[in-house]
Order: structure tokens, then C-alpha cells, then sequence
């Protein structure tokens, strides 16, 4: 699963070697086995956050972006409801820049993919997302986020 918007894909080059070492690492382990922590890639340039929680119901969620970073969220297991939209007029709500995350206010309107077990999207720095929402009822997951640093 891809995601990203025409104007972005000329702008970044999904298949450089900090992606293309993000894609062999996320295949050549076994994501099931890995504990909860972080995992070095290749240097601080790419590193792998494994997460272990529970989804939540879409109104106790936020949107975020962040500026240094790309994501790419590949789910583990479970099944989550990962919103988003473009950042651009959207409204601030928190701003943390040590940690590279910026908090949004929920638009009216924007879009939704449904992860399962294998699947990943990769959101750039001028994407907002929403992960870790549950699709019917909160339920347990397990999540790889790799960060790719832009």
C-alpha cells in the first residue's frame, strides 16, 4: 500500500537507499517476534519504532505530522482505521518539535485506509495522519513504525 499525492512522489524518491533499507528491514524480520522498542536501521536515519497497543475509538484521536521525518506505518497485527489528509490549513492544536510531532485539529473531511496484517502506507512530512484508530471497537494491534529521515 502506497499513499502520497502526485506533486510529493516528484518531490521524494520513495526508492532511495534510506527507503529501500526501510522495505528489506521490514521484510527480513520477523515483526511478530520483535518486542516492543526501537531498532536501528541505518544510523539515526532510519529507525524502527515497534509498538504494542490497543486501537481507540476515532473521537479520542488527533491528527499529526511531522516535519523531519517520513512514516512508514506497516501494521503487525490487528486491524486499524489510520485517517488522513494533506497538513496544509489545517489547525494547530500542539506543537512538540523535540520529538519531531505536530498535533492538528480533526477537519471535517478527510480520508481513511483500513490496515491489516502486512500492510503499510508511507506518509510524508507535508501528510497528516491519524493511526492507531479502531475500525469497530478498540482492539489490540501491533505496529512497525520505521522513520525515514527526509
Amino acid at each position: 500500500m502506497f499513499f502520497t499525492n502526485i506533486k510529493l512522489a516528484e518531490k521524494y524518491n520513495y526508492l532511495n537507499e534510506k527507503f529501500l533499507a526501510a522495505y528489506d528491514w521490514l521484510r527480513n524480520n520477523d515483526l511478530k517476534a520483535l518486542e516492543p522498542g526501537k531498532y536501528e536501521i541505518a544510523g539515526d536515519d532510519v529507525v524502527a519504532n515497534v509498538q504494542v497497543y490497543d486501537t481507540l475509538p476515532i473521537e479520542e484521536k488527533r491528527f499529526e505530522a511531522h516535519d523531519k521525518f517520513f512514516d512508514i506505518q506497516c501494521l503487525v497485527e490487528g486491524v486499524e482505521f489510520f485517517g488522513v489528509c494533506n497538513r496544509e490549513g489545517l489547525t494547530v492544536i500542539e506543537s512538540k518539535p523535540e520529538k519531531d510531532v505536530i498535533f492538528y485539529d480533526k477537519p471535517e473531511v478527510y480520508g481513511h485506509v483500513i490496515l491489516y496484517p502486512g500492510d503499510f502506507i508511507v506518509v510524508a512530512p507535508e501528510d497528516a495522519h491519524m493511526p492507531g484508530c479502531a475500525l469497530t471497537a478498540p482492539a489490540a494491534a501491533k505496529k512497525v513504525v520505521v522513520k525515514v529521515r527526509v
